[in-house]
């Protein structure tokens, strides 16, 4: 009786408001309980100018919450189970009744007020890079390095006969190039009407090819990942125009040197021309190029853009949906991203944002004002805010709250947007605004209709919160403020001293900190707030959304000025009287993991404890396209490499380092640990190591929780 008296009782404080703590199955992704602590959300997408909510079993309208089907009746109409859920339901198609559902076999549009099959198309087996679309219905996809094109009627064409098959991949079709970086994320491109496919084509057998082994065999086996390491030889592309109705496929004939970078592909809303931004392969200049779809030939350089460190267009042509012979394209030509008004016909630019901000995104247009809807962080570096451009009468008009990170979708004419955002207090807020950018300085009335404020999940279910605070210090050029988010340990005593961990990205391309929810926090943070630690997370110079100077002053010496930075933060720590200076930790993944390794090897006598995560070690076993924009070739560059390379410096280890990598990373590989593994064998240097068998550059489901706990372990076995 005394047992169960005990048992009941331990049970009841765990749920006292304020008395539980964050676990790593609660904070982690692939926690058993990371989802029932997720703010409560809604699935929303437009049916024309209607917003609807799709739930596990039924499609509504969002605002009136009018019910439209459930997912059984779609079931019942096709005759099989074709929907398993309704977020995985699309109405793609203005007012009409007709709703999209694909399983894994085939995909369906079905009439639900008339209750009928209004159409279907087989999905071939082992088709990947699907790439659908929607008004001609016709679909592209690959088989190994193969590229297809299912029509509409489902009958299937094949685009090219040279792939790769023999799962070497020298030379495929139809997928992402360039490795994924200048915004390319997939090798497909429909033109407006749906009835002509751009795609690329890379050849990629000039490449050398990188070992990774294989042990889920019995005996294990080498496979080879084409991996184009920085002043090596790099893949070539090519660009084809597929003719669904004649079979037909017509090569661009592309200008420039065969390894150059032909990125951002855009359609004229004619079908006729192909835009390409095209760059070189020392990434400093760059050139707009208009291709005739039908010949291949070049039509026109619309514009070029130079800079001495390097350009990075990450962004197409954005036509206006009204004026067809004017495009919207984004530049940092000024120091920071903005919208520039191309004139199609003579190649003119008229920029038409200004400021020392940067234009995130843009969304899309509000047709019926003639306005531009786009994403910046105007109001505060650490804010992503939603705006409407007027682009007749430039005027800029803030759309909803002036606060948090912003995404937006719009309606089908732009009128209105389903803007969901988060703020350091609110977790998640969804609401219907207009997006009419406003021609005076009338009152604004009342256009917002909040659909959900989520409350916090962590503060309803009783968890204790660690403090968390955003402020900014100084770079080390004196001038330049760099933010940063602190999270002070639970049950915080300002007269105690903490041991304290600097967690680091510091690359391009990425932050850590801004104004959502929590100022951006990572659960692995909040659950080492429970253990008893402080954590301070600084974004240095060289991290995004801050402009062209902020991130190019990294340039050709990746880690000296962000190491500078990060110093200064650990400056800003030495002097609060509550963070112990003898006990100071870092932590970091990918370009994470570099700064680790950096910082623990170059203030050797700061740093007790460091874990490292997937790191570089030496530029030059890094591929090309992202090594050579930031650090040019070894080639040109041998003092920089040189000294931005860990492993000159794997004497320097005093502390305790641990190394985490994916043992099959196929971006940062293997070759960077196993190098550094060994210059610190020679120099006498003592690093620990853990792997992960099978595991890439980042690790997913319970791995993430198992990653973690070893991370915490490591810094509670050294650095508590």
């Amino acid at each position: 009786m005394k047992i169960k008296l005990f048992i009941v009782m331990m049970l009841m404080s765990s749920t006292i408001m304020g008395q539980r703590l964050l676990t790593l199955e609660d904070v982690m992704s692939g926690g058993s309980n990371w989802y029932n602590l997720q703010p409560e959300n809604k699935f929303t997408q437009w049916w024309g100018n209607v917003p609807v909510e799709t739930t596990a079993d039924e499609v509504r309208e969002l605002v009136t919450g009018k019910h439209l089907f459930t997912v059984d009746r779609l079931n019942e109409i096709a005759g099989e189970k074709v929907a398993t859920s309704g977020h995985n339901i699309l109405l793609p198609y203005g007012k009409q009744t007709i709703a999209q559902v694909r399983n894994g076999k085939r995909r369906v549009q079905i009439d639900w007020k008339e209750g009928r099959v209004v159409w279907s198309q087989e999905i071939p087996e082992g088709a990947e890079h699907q790439d659908f679309n929607l008004k001609s219905k016709h679909l592209a996809y690959t088989i190994k390095g193969n590229l297809f094109v299912m029509n509409a009627d489902g009958k299937a064409q094949q685009v090219s006969t040279d792939g790769s098959t023999d799962g070497s991949d020298n030379i495929v079709y139809g997928r992402s190039v360039h490795r994924d970086e200048f915004g390319i994320f997939k090798g497909t491109f429909w033109s407006p009407d749906g009835q002509k496919l751009a795609f690329y084509r890379m050849d990629q057998s000039m490449v050398s090819g990188y070992p990774q082994v294989d042990i889920s065999q019995r005996i294990a086996a080498v496979t080879m990942d084409k991996y184009p390491m920085a002043g090596e030889k790099s893949h070539e592309v090519s660009v084809g125009i597929y003719d669904v109705a004649t079979q037909k496929t017509t090569w661009l004939k592309l200008v420039g040197e065969k390894d150059d970078y032909h990125t951002n592909l855009s359609w004229a809303p004619d079908g006729k021309t192909l835009y390409i931004f095209e760059l070189n392969r020392d990434q400093n200049h760059m050139r707009l190029v208009a291709y005739n779809t039908e010949t291949g030939a070049v039509e026109k350089q619309l514009l070029e853009e130079r800079d001495e460190k390097y350009v990075e267009p990450m962004n197409g042509l954005a036509f206006l949906p009204w004026d067809s012979s004017k495009a919207l394209m984004q530049s940092r030509r000024d120091g920071f991203n903005h919208l520039y008004l191309l004139d199609i016909a003579t190649g003119k630019t008229e920029q038409v944002t200004y400021g020392e901000y940067e234009v995130q995104e843009l969304v899309g247009f509000n047709t019926k004002h003639k306005c531009a809807i786009y994403r910046s962080n105007a109001i505060d570096p650490r804010t992503s805010c939603l705006f409407s451009l007027n682009l007749e009468k430039p005027r800029c008009t803030l759309l909803g709250a002036d606060e948090g990170v912003h995404s937006a979708t719009l309606s089908e004419d732009g009128t209105m947007a389903l803007d969901r955002y988060s703020s350091p207090t609110v977790p998640r807020s969804i609401n219907l605004i207009s997006t009419e950018s406003l021609l005076s300085h009338r009152p604004r009335p009342n256009r917002v209709v909040n659909i959900l404020t989520a409350k916090d999940p962590w503060q309803e279910q009783g968890y204790k919160i660690p403090e968390i605070t955003s402020g900014s210090i100084k770079a080390a050029d004196g001038t330049t403020d760099l933010y940063y988010r602190m999270v002070k340990p639970v049950d915080f005593d300002s007269t105690k001293c903490y041991p304290t961990i600097v967690y680091v990205y510091g690359g391009p391309h990425a932050h850590n900190i801004d104004a959502r929810w929590h100022w951006c926090l990572r659960g692995w943070e909040a659950y080492m707030a429970t253990k008893g630690y402080l954590l301070f997370i600084l974004d240095n110079r060289g991290s995004e959304w801050r402009g062209r100077d902020f991130e190019q002053v990294t340039f050709r010496h990746l880690g000296n000025e962000e190491m500078k930075d990060q110093m200064e933060g650990v400056k800003f720590l030495k002097s609060l009287p509550y963070v112990d200076k003898d006990r100071m930790g870092v932590h970091g993944w990918s370009f994470g993991g570099f700064m680790t390794t950096n910082l623990m090897l170059t203030y050797p006598d700061v740093f007790k404890v460091g874990v490292a995560g997937g790191p570089v070690i030496d530029w030059k076993y890094y591929e090309v396209m992202y090594g050579e924009r930031y650090m040019d070739t070894p080639q040109q560059n041998p003092e920089g490499y040189k000294g931005s390379s860990l492993l000159e410096k794997a004497g320097n280890l005093k502390g305790r380092l641990q190394i985490i990598f994916g043992y099959n990373d196929p971006t940062c590989v293997p070759q960077h640990t196993l190098s550094f593994l060994r210059a610190c064998e020679d120099a006498g240097t003592q690093p620990d190591l853990f792997t992960y068998p099978g595991g890439g550059h980042n690790m997913f489901g319970r791995d993430q929780v198992h990653l973690h706990e070893r991370i915490s372990r490591y810094f509670d076995d050294y650095l508590k």
